[in-house]
């Protein structure tokens, strides 16, 4: 009978905490949901104070999720597509080799935890290095007025490609910026 007791409390107990960890955080977007729907709000949800917390949890999820493509031949394998070479923008700097994963980009979403494209470094001996990843939206599938955003920063548009694309350098650092367009670190010269 004790142990019915116990079991029956402990239970309730994990009920009750559960419940009140859920009303404490009622009031709080989390810092990076599964799945955002194109007509939703920005992603930019999260208190100011957290922010440093937020980006460093984005970049930890991105590392795991993309962690598996620094063997090209798996991504390939996972439906990444070659979209350009290492490409260089006059008078910004090298942005890399590009893959990206049709059926992501197309699906409407912007999820970190399924990045619609991957940043490559050519390698003078060897398969490219993974040096970054890529969230992306076409024009068509983002009706609000403005570019999409993630942890404070903006979409760029890239026209060529008719999507927004926000690269995330997670696999190496960039002096211009986490969300750069460009690594000055990345080269095309392999």
């Amino acid at each position: 009978m004790h142990m019915m007791v116990s079991h029956s409390l402990g239970r309730s107990l994990v009920v009750i905490g559960a419940a009140a960890l859920f009303a404490a955080c009622g009031d709080r977007t989390p810092v990076a949901p599964n799945r955002m729907a194109p007509n939703s709000a920005q992603l930019d949800l999260s208190p100011a104070r957290d922010h440093d917390r937020d980006i460093q949890h984005a970049v930890a999820t991105l590392q795991r999720v993309t962690a598996r493509f620094h063997n090209l031949e798996v991504a390939k394998h996972e439906g990444f597509v070659l979209l350009h070479e290492c490409e260089v923008l006059p008078g910004e700097g090298p942005v890399g080799i590009v893959y990206v994963n049709m059926a992501r980009l197309t699906d409407g979403v912007i999820n970190p935890e399924l990045p619609d494209a991957l940043i490559y470094e050519p390698e003078t001996h060897g398969p490219p290095k993974l040096v970054g990843a890529e969230l992306a939206i076409p024009f068509s599938l983002w009706t609000q007025p403005e570019p999409p955003k993630f942890l404070g920063a903006t979409f760029q548009r890239e026209d060529d490609v008719g999507a927004f694309g926000l690269h995330v350098w997670v696999w190496r650092e960039n002096p211009n910026g986490l969300f750069a367009e460009t690594n000055p670190r990345v080269s095309c010269g392999a």
